[in-house]
């Protein structure tokens, strides 16, 4: 097929970039010679299979409490990562606080992000419409989030959900930005006045068109905000306003090892340790992302 002929298939609004060639579709190939990617990739799937199958596979009991085996060292009487101050296993509670942290994080990432995805394409393509959905942004903006969060759980409940829905709407302005400030470099792009000329209507420029070219900078971001939601809910966790008790999460079992911090080192250790590594490699992954999906760094 000639360079004319592939160039006339690639779909309306997809960047050359981006269409497959005949070795594959290019951003496959930069994702493949990105090893930040790829490393933090591999290393959050390590994360998640192990929070999320380990506790089922192997029959763990996070809440069984052994008055004789309190506060058990790492190693001691058949406990990995030891005990707590009622003689729970710590490293099924790690496992399951990281469960709990990831599903919130998650979560509340993709209701953010898609959100974030409608409010930024039509604030950028409807400037009236954009002005007052930016206001609202603005005064979300003006609240901490974990101020926010806090508010919002005494109101409506300490509940997993209610969590979840505050980091949500806390969220979504920085998605809502990102996105906007994407679209409104687009609209600014050629293929957009011949569509308009055309007699495209606005949900097709947006929706078929636009979309697809500020999609890499949404992913990116909703990468990071997976990062920030769950550093925020251990937060919250950790001063009571998050996941409620008695299930686990790393910012309540931080809260409760502080009393024996000198003492029982591990009950601080692990869940921090997986706390900033989770996050860390949450991070790296987005870089990664980042890279992959920026077209000056693909061409």
């Amino acid at each position: 097929m000639s360079t004319a002929a592939r160039a006339t298939s690639i779909p309306a609004g997809v960047p050359a970039d981006v269409a497959a060639d005949g070795n594959g579709p290019r951003w496959l190939k930069a994702l493949l010679a990105s090893p930040t990617t790829l490393v933090g990739g591999v290393l959050l799937a390590v994360i998640a299979l192990a929070c999320f199958l380990m506790p089922w596979l192997g029959h763990m009991d996070a809440y069984a409490t052994n008055t004789s085996a309190m506060l058990a060292a790492p190693g001691a009487s058949g406990h990995l990562m030891g005990t707590d101050n009622v003689g729970r296993d710590l490293f099924a509670r790690v496992l399951l606080g990281g469960k709990a942290s990831l599903t919130v994080g998650f979560s509340a990432a993709l209701i953010a992000g898609i959100v974030g995805l409608v409010v930024g394409l039509y604030s950028a393509y409807y400037p009236r419409l954009g002005y007052m959905l930016m206001r609202i942004c603005d005064g979300l903006m003006a609240f901490p989030a974990i101020l926010f969060g806090i508010v919002f759980v005494g109101s409506f409940g300490q509940t997993t959900r209610s969590v979840v829905l505050a980091l949500s709407i806390v969220f979504i302005p920085m998605v809502a930005r990102v996105v906007r400030s994407a679209t409104l470099a687009n609209m600014n792009e050629n293929y957009v006045q011949v569509l308009v000329n055309l007699g495209a209507g606005g949900n097709r420029i947006l929706w078929r068109n636009i979309a697809l070219n500020v999609i890499g900078e949404w992913i990116v971001e909703v990468t990071f905000v997976f990062a920030d939601a769950i550093l925020v809910e251990a937060a919250m966790s950790f001063i009571g306003a998050g996941i409620p008790q008695p299930h686990p999460s790393w910012g309540n079992m931080l809260y409760d090892s502080r009393t024996y911090i000198y003492s029982a080192w591990w009950l601080t250790v692990f869940p921090g340790v997986a706390l900033a590594l989770t996050v860390f490699v949450i991070n790296m992954f987005g870089d990664g992302l980042r890279e992959v999906l920026d077209p000056k760094k693909r061409r």
